[in-house]
């Protein structure tokens, strides 16, 4: 049996944007508490057709934004007004309900829309946006190796965790090679967005490139990467959720009843999304996909 998990990834649009989707797949819906991840672009945008995604809502997880080429405005419910540029991160913890917009501001555009699952704990909290335009950076064998989340190479992120999550974004311009000290206790997921690198583990090795998820079970302590050209790879890991959530469009709740409640809710504006808008996006809101049918089971 190969060491690696190879999941192909799904090709989509998201307002005008292509991309490609990661995650969740029927063969892997978590790695941690990352429940989902959009590869978007890279992509040169015609004039007048940028990425413009209109005011939708979420609920029971935070969304992860990682610009690696372009600027994008975020506006949200709670008043937030921010551009996303190169090099920074956005998060905003939907916790009970919360629903913003995007749109682009530049004609090239390259990130990575990342999601978190709240723990039950955490899940009805109140609702936050948070921007952080400095984060750390390693250099390691050629690598530039920007720490989004977590802890790595002695260094802490400043973004804060609900649950123990670790994310890199490791980029070279040439040949480069590394060793990568992973925690045991981690899954991990690797997505390569830009060139090819070459993956070592425990005497395997695999070649990846664009297009595919590699999934990597608890217990590695270690691997290898190696790049002949210019290359970035996203690293994900974190701790096995023992909980089960279920998601369903832009929502994240336990059960069928809970999310019809959320998408019944938005397209009202009654109870849980009672008062939740967005001002100043030029367009429609979202509606959400009807859910009275919804018969969810958790993940194995």
């Amino acid at each position: 049996m190969s060491t690696f998990e190879r999941i192909p990834g799904k090709p989509g649009d998201v307002g005008g944007l292509p991309i490609n989707r990661a995650m969740p797949t029927a063969r892997r819906r978590l790695i941690g508490a990352w429940c989902f991840l959009d590869h978007a672009g890279p992509a040169d945008l015609k004039p007048g057709h940028g990425m413009r995604v209109g005011p939708h809502p979420h609920t029971g997880l935070q969304t992860f934004s990682w610009m690696i080429e372009g600027e994008v405005l975020h506006r949200d419910s709670l008043g937030s007004e921010q551009v996303l540029r190169q090099g920074q991160v956005n998060l905003m913890t939907a916790g009970r309900a919360i629903a913003h917009s995007e749109e682009s501001l530049s004609d090239r555009l390259h990130l990575a829309q990342l999601w978190i699952a709240l723990p039950d704990s955490q899940r009805f909290c109140e609702p936050a946006f948070e921007h952080f335009p400095v984060l750390p950076h390693i250099a390691s064998g050629g690598f530039d190796i920007t720490l989004l989340t977590g802890r790595f190479g002695g260094a802490q992120s400043p973004v804060p965790q609900y649950t123990p999550l670790l994310g890199l974004d490791i980029a070279c311009k040439g040949k480069a090679a590394a060793t990568v000290p992973l925690d045991t206790g981690f899954e991990h997921g690797l997505m390569v967005l830009e060139g090819a690198l070459t993956l070592s583990l425990d005497g395997a090795e695999e070649r990846i490139e664009p297009g595919s998820l590699i999934y990597l079970p608890p217990g590695a302590a270690s691997l290898e990467l190696r790049s002949e050209t210019a290359a970035r790879l996203l690293l994900l890991g974190g701790e096995p959720m023992q909980e089960q959530p279920l998601l369903f469009w832009n929502f994240i709740g336990r059960n069928s009843e809970e999310i019809q409640r959320f998408a019944r809710d938005w397209n009202d504006g009654t109870g849980t999304f009672a008062g939740v808008e967005v001002h100043g996006f030029d367009g429609p809101r979202l509606a959400a996909p009807d859910a009275s049918h919804l018969h969810l089971k958790a993940a194995t």
